[in-house]
């Protein structure tokens, strides 16, 4: 993981990443996964097709795993979602 270049979406408006997030419980707080792609066209093709009215407010940016796990640390996030097909969507939920 550590040495594979990823690629993630963040907004251009606050700076804030595309993240998934999940609630276990109905009253639990809800976790947040921070949305990977292996490839550059991937991450493009989830944005237009289930966000095409705020693509253009979106960049796609590349990290390593090292990199990664500084973003998963500074946002708190509770892993990644490492995005299998970005059509339909299926996406893989890894914790930290």
């Amino acid at each position: 993981m550590f040495s594979q270049l990823y690629h993630i979406l963040r907004s251009k408006v606050d700076g804030k990443y595309l993240i998934a997030q999940i609630s276990r419980e109905e009253d639990e707080t809800p976790v947040s996964y921070l949305l990977v792609f292996s490839e550059n066209f991937e991450a493009l093709s989830y944005l237009n097709t289930h966000g095409s009215d705020v693509s253009d407010r979106f960049i796609v940016e590349s990290a390593s795993g090292t990199q990664l796990k500084t973003i998963l640390q500074r946002w708190d996030f509770q892993g990644i979602g490492l995005v299998k097909d970005p059509l339909i969507p299926r996406i893989e939920f890894m914790s930290i």
